[in-house]
């Protein structure tokens, strides 16, 4: 859900863009600047939103270990517990100790199988997310560029309009 909210702001950014008045013989393109710091505050609140939901990933893809390793132990203890029922019959108590090996392999390939399934979500989730933030950032340093390039022409034009001090005067 809030993947859909940062993407659908960055579909706002974009749309203002794309209605923004184009600055004749320039590649430059006003747009209104209330809206676009709204957006932009949006965002700010939105991508830490981003990293919560990678944070509660990391815990779960832990829950999931934790539950794996306490499934682990509780099948060993089970096999332990039966090898001791058996320990009267010779014939028995090997036989019980191969069942509690083997019951103790699985358990230990079983946890070994899904503690790798789990870190290999956990990375994937954490990559797509980590290269979902990148592109915002990306966009968002593009659109200010552009805004604060629009202001200049515009001051330029018009003489020495105030540039708003929350715009980066250092953007490129």
């Amino acid at each position: 859900m809030i993947a859909i909210d940062i993407l659908y702001l960055v579909d706002r950014l974009e749309a203002l863009l794309s209605k923004g008045w184009r600055v004749p013989l320039t590649s430059k393109t006003m747009i209104d600047e209330d809206e676009f710091l709204d957006i932009v505050d949006q965002m700010r609140i939105a991508i830490p939103e981003e990293i919560k939901l990678a944070k509660k990933m990391q815990q779960d893809r832990e829950r999931v270990l934790a539950q794996t390793q306490e499934e682990a132990a509780r099948i060993l203890n089970l096999a332990k517990e039966d090898s001791a029922r058996l320990v009267n019959d010779h014939a028995v108590v090997r036989a019980a100790q191969q069942r509690a090996l083997e019951v103790e392999q699985q358990a230990q390939t079983e946890a070994t199988a899904i503690r790798a399934g789990a870190d290999q979500y956990a990375t994937q989730v954490l990559t797509e997310i980590q290269s979902r933030l990148e592109q915002i950032a990306q966009q968002v340093a593009g659109l200010q560029t552009q805004v604060y390039n629009g202001v200049n022409y515009i001051s330029e034009q018009r003489g020495a309009v105030e540039v708003p001090s929350n715009i980066d005067q250092n953007v490129s």
